[in-house]
């Protein structure tokens, strides 16, 4: 069982912060870049997505903050910015591209978060919003950053595509599936739902006051 064996468990879980870091770091980089931000504040902006969920996450959980036990986490990032301007004038044309490695971010840290939040020995429900924690947060930190409205508050299914993934990984941990299917089943989950929102332009109700109801 996977949760019965620490070791295995820590090495699954970093592979999916380390693939996530990237993600996300090349996200907020390019958020960065259609800013106009220099070199630093683009490093900047991207480990704050990088890290931000997942630290929010530890300090909630009373752990020491996953990136300050080893400095691959920043070591990604700085990979992330490397590749970002390396490659720069054949991402330009690819407006969406942002948007992809948002995608992915936030799938592979909402499993990060679960299974970490599982292996400190709490309920699922606390796994659950833990998961959601870790995959959104660090989008609300940069959007902060380069004052733009978080985009767990706009119209886009964000943070329940987190939510509706960390129901599916907790059905299929009730259902004895393998971890590793899970996890896989769980990361196309929250693509799906994150792409085909956006692409058929799909959102939660908004709420409305006296004035505009």
């Amino acid at each position: 069982m996977f949760y019965s064996d620490p070791e295995f468990a820590r090495s699954v879980q970093q592979i999916i912060e380390f693939v996530g870091t990237f993600a996300f770091a090349i996200s907020g980089i390019r958020h960065a870049a259609a800013k106009h931000f220099d070199w630093f504040g683009g490093f900047v902006c991207g480990i704050a997505v990088a890290i931000g969920g997942g630290t929010v996450r530890d300090v909630m959980l009373g752990v020491t903050p996953f990136w300050m036990t080893t400095p691959v986490y920043l070591i990604c990032t700085a990979l992330a910015q490397v590749f970002v301007v390396a490659f720069a004038k054949y991402l330009r044309p690819l407006n969406n591209a942002w948007f992809v490695f948002d995608t992915l971010g936030l799938a592979l840290f909402t499993i990060a978060g679960i299974q970490k939040t599982l292996a400190c020995g709490h309920p699922f429900w606390v796994a659950i919003i833990m998961g959601c924690i870790t995959g959104a947060a660090g989008g609300v930190i940069r959007d902060v950053l380069l004052n733009k409205e978080p985009v767990i508050f706009q119209k886009e299914i964000y943070a329940m595509a987190s939510i509706a993934g960390g129901l599916l990984y907790w059905l299929l941990i009730s259902l004895h599936a393998n971890v590793g299917i899970t996890a896989i089943a769980t990361f196309l989950l929250i693509c799906i739902i994150r792409f085909t929102a956006v692409r058929y332009h799909i959102s939660l109700p908004l709420l409305k006051t006296e004035d505009n109801g």
